[in-house]
């Protein structure tokens, strides 16, 4: 995909790795003329700024250069100052070298020249920079002369060996060794590549290609082995690139063999040592796979000879080219597949003679089109794959990969690498926890369970709450909860007991007053009941002797007072009336007594007059347990006495209406009391038993759902759902949406520390919820062999079949592999996603099958129409790259 362009007949040099932003310095080519013929030279600096998306580069700097350039190249030397963008040099004719600052060149005001020596007899063709040491320059030119330069002294420059001793010949291109400083080679065009030590000060090799035919014109080292370099050849008649290896200098190791005419550059890529660029006489620009000997990357047909290809140092995809035509394009292997920049020439020119209506659709000739498609990469390149990884899979596994530590050029092709897969456990507590509540519920010991959380409970609220779970798996639940909240039938009578003696030996019944009004009321009961029943024993002895005795003769009043008229009242059958004088006269206790012998109708009205007229502490306690009246009572009393209205919930409310009692009183606490309140709530919805709103106290204590403190919740959920079900029946349980929602977070829970059955086991069977169904599917299958012969549960997902064509029913059934039936068939149970083993060797190469191969497809096979397929290898290359 072609990223900038700029139309000028020039040489180019990208600026280093570690300049940044990234530019791109272009020198008038000595070797091209422009319409003018004008003989002028200019140096420019481009900014290359892929954030615009237009094909311009925006130029930063300029220069009037004395000559036209042969070649140009940008050195990071004097990037360790502040304002140092490094160094470019430039070699035209006549032998002259001529040095620039970049920064004076893109911020003018001082000298950008720093130097310039004519030292050379001839043109300079070939210059490389050191890239140990950015001080050293080496320039080479006609005559077989080579300079070695110190830009800290460039007044002797070193010659490597006696000029005598070479021949007599051009140096097309010099490149020093990127793994050995002292190392520099030369290319000629006899064929013959000379490596040089500069440490001797002398070749130490010459490499040439023995049918004497090879011209070279470039050269290149491998960015990661030392020994290995490319040459090319410009001879139209053997247009080749060599491969090949000092250690073995006898024959190239590699001879690639695509473009039909000479090859004028080359450029190895030093992000990726496999691939290689090269540009040639047929207008053809070629990407190399070196391992494969196969063209991964080619650019369409250009109009004219590209000259010149590089790799942009910064930016590993992206790549220049400069032509004969008189443009330099930028290009990255990694566009798409149609020529981008031809689309949006298109678009340009239809809104010109559009006249505010659409152009029809433009029908491209066929091989235009062809033409204009550029295929992507074969390979994923090595600035993309991962040299290690580490990623977390369901149910608690990590897994990860890694290079080896031997070099990369040292390992075999194909190799194999480990890929490890591990259970990471990272709550050990919460494991604990769990696996004895797993266990509890398993055995059905559950008071055990209750009893021990009680003993552990440091917190009073915690410890009787667990008190009131332990209860609802008693029988009398009532009861025992009276006693937890301080009501015992046992321990009122021994009070009652107490308050008696005390009261026979005082001789008169003492009033009672303060907290202790309850409980006198109470004892009175009881000494009324015991005096009844010695009256009665009394009239029995008297009606079985039938003795006279010295009984008092008794008088009806009939006067005209209070008792006159009611004893008229009452010898006339008036108990209404006789009713009414004795409340006027607040003699309640009568009216009371009159009022039971007058029917449920009088007594209730003189239960209500007596209730509204007589106000006591204890005046309302009284109308609730007379009127029965629960629902007022919960919703009006004080919150400060919240036991007193369950212990009154628990004494006299029916099965029916108990539950929904114990709810509203346990909300009234959550929105009207403090955080202590609305802990206590929570022992309502346990007598209730109402799960779903405990859940929901639960989560307004417990803004973030830690681990343990889902722990402590579902420890809590689970012993009360397991007394529900005592009472009501395993069909009787529905979980909430709140419930749910935490149930499934524990499970997910479970399932990443790598307890995948225990996770499952607290799925509800029923529930339809697609969240809960997708992870019991995903829990299910995570299993492998460990859920063998049993029921797969429904699949949480709608089947589509994927490129189904309109054909007719049988021809789809025979296409798909179906029966006559047309029944889609039940997915096979998967298996296991992870094996049990520690580590895993994966290959490499295409050409190899992986050990997950079988498992990794009868996974796909699950989730889509089976039919045929062909057993693919993992899709790991070199450098284990997931999805090269």
């Amino acid at each position: 995909m072609k990223l900038k362009e700029i139309e000028r007949p020039a040489v180019q040099a990208w600026s280093p790795a570690s300049q940044y932003p990234v530019y791109l310095a272009t020198g008038t080519s000595a070797q091209q003329l422009d319409a003018s013929f004008s003989t002028n030279g200019t140096l420019e600096i481009f900014e290359v700024d892929f954030r615009d998306l237009s094909l311009d580069l925006k130029r930063k700097g300029v220069l009037s250069a004395s000559s036209r350039f042969h070649k140009l190249i940008w050195g990071s030397f004097g990037n360790g100052n502040l304002d140092g963008a490094g160094v470019i040099a430039g070699g035209g004719d006549n032998g002259m070298l001529t040095l620039y600052s970049v920064t004076h060149i893109l911020s003018p005001g001082k000298e950008p020249v720093i130097a310039q020596r004519q030292k050379h007899t001839g043109a300079v063709r070939a210059l490389d920079f050191n890239p140990f040491q950015g001080n050293l320059l080496a320039s080479g030119a006609s005559d077989s002369e080579i300079f070695i330069w110190d830009l800290n002294n460039l007044s002797v420059p070193m010659t490597p060996g006696s000029k005598s001793q070479q021949p007599p010949e051009d140096i097309k291109a010099l490149s020093w060794n990127r793994q050995v400083q002292h190392i520099l080679s030369s290319a000629h065009p006899s064929g013959k590549a000379v490596v040089w030590d500069l440490r001797k000060n002398e070749p130490i090799i010459k490499v040439s290609d023995h049918s004497s035919r090879m011209h070279c014109s470039g050269l290149a080292w491998h960015p990661d082995i030392a020994t290995q370099l490319v040459l090319c050849s410009e001879d139209d008649h053997l247009p080749v690139i060599q491969l090949w290896d000092l250690r073995f200098a006898s024959s190239p190791l590699k001879v690639l063999e695509s473009h039909s005419r000479g090859i004028l550059s080359v450029s190895w890529s030093q992000a990726d040592a496999e691939l290689l660029l090269s540009s040639a006489k047929d207008n053809q620009v070629l990407c190399w796979n070196l391992v494969s000997s196969e063209v991964a990357y080619k650019l369409p047909t250009q109009s004219s000879w590209c000259f010149d290809v590089q790799w942009c140092p910064r930016n590993p995809p992206v790549f220049s080219v400069a032509s004969f035509d008189g443009w330099i394009s930028l290009y990255s292997v990694m566009g798409r597949s149609w020529d981008v920049q031809q689309m949006r020439q298109i678009d340009k020119i239809s809104s010109s003679f559009s006249r505010g209506q659409p152009l029809p659709p433009l029908q491209m000739p066929e091989q235009v089109t062809q033409a204009s498609l550029i295929p992507p990469l074969k390979k994923t390149p090595k600035w993309m794959r991962r040299p290690a990884g580490v990623s977390f899979a369901f149910g608690g596994k990590l897994v990860t990969f890694g290079l080896p530590s031997t070099p990369a050029h040292q390992v075999p092709q194909p190799c194999l690498r480990l890929v490890f897969i591990s259970q990471v456990t990272t709550e050990s507590e919460f494991l604990m926890r769990s696996a004895e509540l797993q266990e509890a519920l398993r055995s059905g010991n559950l008071l055990n369970y209750c009893q021990n959380k009680i003993q552990r409970a440091s917190v009073q609220s915690e410890k009787m709450l667990w008190q009131f779970l332990k209860v609802t798996l008693e029988q009398d639940s009532r009861m025992q909860f009276l006693k937890l909240l301080g009501y015992s039938k046992d321990e009122l009578q021994k009070k009652v007991a107490l308050w008696l003696k005390r009261d026979s030996g005082l001789g008169k019944s003492p009033q009672p007053t303060g907290d202790n009004l309850s409980s006198t009321r109470q004892q009175a009961f009881g000494s009324q009941a015991s005096k009844h029943t010695t009256e009665v024993s009394a009239s029995s002895a008297f009606f079985d002797e039938l003795v006279p005795q010295n009984m008092t003769p008794w008088e009806i009043p009939i006067t005209e007072d209070t008792d006159g008229l009611l004893s008229q009242a009452l010898l006339l059958g008036e108990l209404g009336p006789a009713v009414e004088l004795c409340l006027k006269e607040e003699r309640f206790a009568d009216a009371i007594i009159l009022a039971q012998a007058g029917g449920a109708d009088l007594l209730k009205q003189t239960q209500e007059r007596y209730l509204a007229k007589k106000k006591t502490r204890i005046s309302s306690l009284l109308a609730c347990v007379v009127r029965k009246n629960w629902k007022d009572m919960v919703c009006s009393c004080s919150l400060q006495n919240w036991r007193e209205a369950l212990a009154l919930l628990l004494t006299y409310s029916g099965p029916e209406t108990f539950p929904e009692l114990c709810d509203i009183l346990g909300t009234r606490m959550e929105q009207e009391g403090d955080r202590a309140l609305t802990s206590e709530a929570r022992l309502c919805y346990v007598c209730s038993g109402s799960v779903e709103r405990l859940v929901e106290c639960w989560a307004k204590c417990h803004q973030a759902s830690s681990p343990m403190a889902l722990q402590d919740l579902m420890e809590k959920v689970m012993v009360l759902n397991r007394s529900l079900e005592r009472l009501r029946g395993p069909d009787g349980m529905s979980p909430g949406p709140a419930t749910t929602y935490r149930v499934t977070q524990y499970a997910n829970l479970l399932a990443a520390q790598g307890n995948l059955s225990t996770a499952m086991s607290y799925l509800p069977n029923d529930c339809a919820q697609p969240s809960i169904q997708q992870l019991r599917d995903r829990l299910f299958h995570a299993q492998g062999a460990d859920v063998l012969g049993q029921q797969s549960p429904p699949f949480p997902f709608p089947r589509v079949i994927v490129g189904a064509t309109p054909h007719s029913k049988e021809t789809l059934s025979c296409k798909l592999g179906f029966q006559s039936s047309h029944q889609i068939p039940t997915p096979s149970t998967r298996p296991r996603i992870f094996t049990p083993q520690s580590s895993l060797v994966m290959p490499l190469a295409p050409s190899h099958s992986g050990p997950y191969q079988g498992s990794r497809m009868q996974n796909i096979r699950d989730y889509r129409v089976p039919e045929p397929q062909v057993a693919q290898p993992l899709p790991l290359g070199p450098g284990v790259m997931p999805g090269e």
